[in-house]
Order: structure tokens, then C-alpha cells, then sequence
């Protein structure tokens, strides 16, 4: 896997849910399936993340927060909805303050099913997060080589 140059920061963020994902999450970091052999960092800081992990649906109090982490993070930037309430809304979908999935309030580029989502599924998810993270530094680098006239 040589997808990029520098270990990729994760954080994760949950919104409206059960915690059944939330705990999916937190076993990726354990020695049973070690997510951090893939250079993988996770980080309490937005500012310092590479790809954003959500988890739970979107509520009306908890949009402007989701927006707030997305914006602080820098370009490029890579968002991971987790399991089936980050997707569509799940079972909480019918919920009178409920909007739906992060895709109604942020862009989703990798989407990870399951209620709970498996550990394997997520660690999945984030590898090929991984791969349009690297897709879009070079989208990014392409961009500003052209802008300074420079070529790479």
C-alpha cells in the first residue's frame, strides 16, 4: 500500500446515534486489527485531520458542529460516513429533528454499511479514504503547479 507520503490523521465525530458503531471504531484501534499499521493517527484536533470519521445521523442541533469540524480541517480533506444511521439516518430517519445521513449537511466519499459496521468494514472505508485522500493531494498539487507555472 503506498498511497501516501505522511501518516493520515483521522477524527471522529458522533452525531445522533446508539454507539453501536462508536465502539466498532474504537476496537479498530485495538491490537485485534490495529488500524494504525496503515500510518493511521487519530487525533482529537480538526485542524491536524486528514479524514473525518462520522458516525450516528444528523440532527438539527448537531448540523452547525458538523459543519464547523469540517471546515476547520484542512485541504484536502477526506469525510467517512460509518454505518447505516451516517448514511441515510438508520433507524433514528423517522425522528421529528432527524434530516438524514451526513450527506444532507457535508460531501461523503466513502460510505461504510452496517448496523453496527464491522471493524474490518470501517478499516476498509478508511483505506480507500485513503486512496482519494492521495487522489486529491494530487488533484490539489496539479492546481497550484499550474497556477505558479511550475510543472511536476
Amino acid at each position: 500500500m503506498n498511497y501516501i507520503k505522511k501518516s493520515p490523521w483521522i477524527l471522529h465525530y458522533d452525531g445522533s446515534s446508539c454507539n453501536g458503531c462508536d465502539i466498532e471504531v474504537l476496537a479498530c484501534l485495538t491490537p485485534l486489527y490495529d488500524v494504525e499499521r496503515f500510518g493511521i493517527i487519530n487525533t482529537g484536533n480538526p485542524k491536524h485531520a486528514d479524514i473525518l470519521l462520522i458516525t450516528g445521523s444528523v440532527n438539527e442541533q448537531n448540523i452547525p458542529v458538523v459543519k464547523q469540524l469540517y471546515e476547520q480541517m484542512a485541504e484536502p480533506k477526506v469525510v467517512v460516513a460509518i454505518g447505516i444511521c451516517a448514511t441515510s439516518g438508520g433507524i433514528f430517519a423517522e425522528c421529528y429533528n432527524v434530516v438524514g445521513g451526513v450527506d444532507k449537511v457535508l460531501p461523503v466519499d466513502v460510505y461504510v454499511p452496517g448496523c453496527a459496521a464491522r471493524p474490518e468494514a470501517i478499516i476498509d472505508g478508511v483505506v480507500k479514504g485513503l486512496g482519494i485522500l492521495e487522489q486529491k493531494q494530487k488533484e490539489m498539487r496539479k492546481k497550484e503547479s499550474g497556477r505558479y507555472g511550475t510543472a511536476n
